[in-house]
């Protein structure tokens, strides 16, 4: 008998590491190279995970967003992106989801460049098999654009591959492209989020991802 393990496609601020302290100095810096005042911490730990153009169109507006942008990117390439922590216990679930044959992939909205180098810094790259990213001109920013472009790239079947993310956006592409998915508790949306988004199922920590994906392995067992 034959086990056919789905590919695991993860987000990663908020589902691999916790991004917290690098992207709210970041947008604070870019909100007051605006000359804006910056709300609290915990009020722009909700802009951590959309697509940063979005975040700063919502903020300060369209005409003002692509500066802010560039204000963020200045700060965020030379120190924003190491003031990071993995989550504990990642490193080792996903060496173990790695070990037992799954493919391990990563999906972000953050500018690729930007996520190899956090997965580098991490000693994380040796365990996935590919990195999706925006591109710096924005595109393929959305999640929904991200993914397709990945199932076209590793030629993968979206029934054959599950999301793995904290955020809304997460849910919503994977449904968009026909991919389940599977929510994480421990980052930046909450479990409603999540559920109202429809994920297929919500993992409060990251041993119950481990079992979920072995009982997903079940699934695929072809009878």
């Amino acid at each position: 008998m034959t086990v056919k393990r789905p590919t695991l496609i993860f987000d990663l601020d908020g589902t691999l590491t916790d991004p917290r302290e690098g992207i709210t100095r970041c947008i604070r810096h870019a909100l007051e190279h605006l000359g804006l005042d910056s709300p609290q911490t915990h009020d722009l730990e909700r802009w951590i995970g959309p697509p940063l153009l979005d975040t700063f169109t919502a903020i300060v507006g369209s005409d003002r967003a692509p500066v802010a942008l560039e204000a963020f990117r200045a700060r965020y390439g030379e120190v924003g992106l190491y003031e990071n922590r993995l989550y504990d216990g990642i490193a080792s679930a996903l060496a173990s989801l790695q070990r037992v044959g799954h493919t391990l992939l990563v999906a972000t909205s953050k500018p690729r460049p930007y996520a190899v180098r956090i997965l580098e810094h991490f000693d994380l790259h040796r365990l996935f098999d590919g990195v999706y990213g925006a591109e710096l001109s924005g595109e393929r920013a959305a999640k929904t654009e991200l993914l397709t472009h990945l199932l076209r790239e590793e030629r993968l079947d979206a029934k054959d591959a599950v999301m793995i993310g904290d955020r809304k956006h997460d849910v919503v592409a994977a449904k968009a492209v026909c991919m389940r998915s599977v929510g994480v508790a421990w980052g930046f949306g909450s479990k409603d989020e999540l559920k109202n988004a429809g994920a297929d199922t919500i993992c409060a920590s990251i041993d119950e991802l481990v079992t979920w994906c072995g009982s997903a392995v079940e699934e695929l067992v072809p009878r």
